[in-house]
Order: C-alpha cells, then sequence, then structure tokens
C-alpha cells in the first residue's frame, strides 16, 4: 500500500489561488490537519488587497500560542503591533528571500498583508483549532468587509512601498 502524501505542489498553489482571487477575503487557507488535530499545518494563499484583523493567539498553560510562517511563493508584509494597536515592527517575508519567514511567540499582535499576486504562506501553529477560541482580536481595527478595513491595508501598504 503506497504512503499518504499530501504535497505543497504548484498545481496545488494555483488552484488555491484561484480560489482566493473569487473570495471576497481575497484569501482561502488549505489545510493539511483535521481541526482536532494537535499541530495546525496549513498554506494560506492570499491575493492583494486583503485584510487580516489584527489579532493574538492565547493558548493557555497546556499548550504553546506561537505561530510558525514560511512564504513559499510571493512576498508578505509582516506587521506586529503593541498592545494600543500601534506598529512596533515590520517584517518583508518573500520567497525569494532574504527572509522567507519569522516565529511569532505567543500573545503578540500581529497582521499581514499581501505584497505580491497569489502568495502562498506555510503556517504552522499548535492545536487543535477552536474557531470561537483561536483569535483575540484588537476590537480598536475595523472588522473584515468594510470600507474602514480596505482603507487600513493601504495605509499598511504605504509602510514596505
Amino acid at each position: 500500500m503506497p504512503a499518504v502524501i499530501k504535497r505543497l505542489s504548484q498545481d496545488l498553489f494555483d488552484s488555491v489561488s484561484q480560489e482566493a482571487s473569487a473570495l471576497p477575503r481575497l484569501r482561502k487557507n488549505h489545510n493539511f490537519h483535521q481541526l482536532p488535530d494537535r499541530v495546525q499545518r496549513f498554506i494560506n494563499v492570499l491575493q492583494p488587497g486583503t485584510y487580516v484583523r489584527p489579532h493574538r493567539h492565547l493558548r493557555g498553560q497546556e499548550s504553546n500560542g506561537f505561530e510558525l510562517f514560511l512564504v513559499l511563493q510571493g512576498e508578505i508584509g509582516f506587521l506586529v503591533l503593541d498592545n494600543q494597536g500601534q506598529v512596533i515592527q515590520t517584517e518583508r517575508l518573500c520567497s525569494q528571500g532574504p527572509t522567507y519567514g519569522l516565529e511569532l511567540e505567543e500573545g503578540q499582535y500581529h497582521t499581514l498583508i499581501a505584497l505580491a499576486p497569489d502568495t502562498v504562506m506555510f503556517e504552522i501553529k499548535e492545536g487543535p483549532y477552536v474557531p470561537s477560541a483561536d483569535k483575540d482580536f484588537m476590537a480598536q481595527f475595523p472588522a473584515e468587509g468594510t470600507t474602514a478595513a480596505a482603507q487600513q491595508v493601504k495605509a499598511w501598504s504605504h509602510l514596505f512601498a
């Protein structure tokens, strides 16, 4: 019996990129894990203009809220924010380098923007995935799908011009 292999291939990237382009959020995940798994592993495909509301992950004593991001195609502008929502650090992650990815410790507020079309990012974080408890959003930032959210993406984009 052949081994069960889940491939990270250009065909997968292209397929999920096409789906992401057609969605209002301009992004789409493709999970390699099942929701109850102890380790979440997925690609997140993002198109320019997507808005990721600033958030942090708090997992509690029995797990770790770290996240590992690795750009496999395209380019990401990654922003770390303080507790008041001010940008305190920016990182440009690119599949061509010089920085390909990063690991963010638990409790750090962050967001990201796509700097190139069809950007593919591989993420690893501790599970299981519980949608109601996964993210602690910063209340002062707009909800997805609003005009204010689109304006926020434009403002953040200037930090990477």
